[in-house]
């Protein structure tokens, strides 16, 4: 503990609590005077919660802990709007990291507002900030995309519509998926400098930082672990010939001519007959 007074309780409304997303102490004294004092207690792993308050010395103190995620929502969130419409303080925390941040609590917040209560949040760490600051690429425009669809066809379209989003792109991902992942990029998105970043925060905390050929060619010699953020540089201005051949050959290895050179074009900003042409070639070469 910091050894200063708690602060004043959080005021009757929704409360979104941002909570460490690896090393327990990565925590704001706001956060800690706010599950301690919040008369309900909303998360998404009430387990998760419950240990976190215990590392931190906040007891329960007989007040009420709710579990809330996607699957109960619908149920759970009526009664969440009765205790606002009551005065009551709702502090509402996710598994880790910043809440509505590819976690739960969108359609809560925008309950809680459409019924007129108050809604604030107590900042704090976010995953894909932590990621931005260490990749050492551009942060001056960033795009914080989530998850990819896990089917192919779905991913791909997901990556094209990325594809000439001038600004750095920001992705969760699970270990097992990475590689298939990093390999979807390269072919749409062209070999981009790129970093890795796994257990953000924790006692393995790794960053991977190159070109994404390299960084596939890595993952395969050295499997990913744990969780993972994916960072990738925005489209360069110039096209270097030789990195949209490559990423033209990758393109084919899944894709028909066409469609290989209209992904490598919308990548790499390039024409569409000029992309179609060397698509044309390098399909003959084979």
């Amino acid at each position: 503990m910091s050894g200063l007074p708690p602060g004043p309780p959080p005021e009757p409304g929704l409360h979104l609590v941002a909570t460490p997303i690896g090393t327990a102490r990565d925590i704001t004294l706001r956060a800690l005077d706010t599950l301690r004092a919040a008369d309900l207690l909303l998360a998404e792993d009430t387990r998760t919660l419950r240990k976190l308050m215990e590392i931190h010395g906040i007891p329960l103190a007989g007040r009420p802990l709710w579990s809330y995620h996607d699957h109960n929502g619908a149920r759970v969130r009526p009664k969440v709007l009765e205790a606002l419409a009551e005065g009551r303080s709702v502090a509402f925390a996710s598994d880790a990291g910043t809440p509505m941040v590819a976690d739960p609590g969108f359609d809560l917040a925008r309950a809680a507002t459409e019924a007129g209560h108050k809604v604030t949040a107590v900042p704090g760490p976010s995953a894909p900030l932590v990621a931005l600051s260490l990749a050492g690429l551009p942060t001056d425009r960033f795009l914080f995309a989530g998850f990819l669809p896990p089917a192919q066809g779905a991913r791909d379209t997901a990556l094209r519509e990325l594809a000439g989003v001038p600004a750095t792109l920001v992705f969760f991902e699970t270990a097992k998926r990475s590689l298939p992942m990093l390999n979807h990029c390269v072919a749409i998105l062209g070999d981009r400098d790129a970093a890795i970043c796994r257990e953000l925060t924790k006692k393995f905390e790794e960053v991977r930082r190159g070109r994404l050929s390299d960084l596939i060619a890595g993952c395969e010699d050295d499997p990913l672990r744990g969780e993972v953020v994916v960072v990738i540089d925005r489209a360069r201005d110039t096209a270097d010939a030789e990195d949209v051949e490559d990423a033209m050959r990758r393109a084919l290895e899944t894709m028909r001519v066409k469609e290989a050179a209209n992904t490598v074009a919308e990548a790499f900003a390039l024409k569409k007959r000029d992309a179609y042409q060397l698509a044309l070639r390098l399909s003959n070469e084979e």
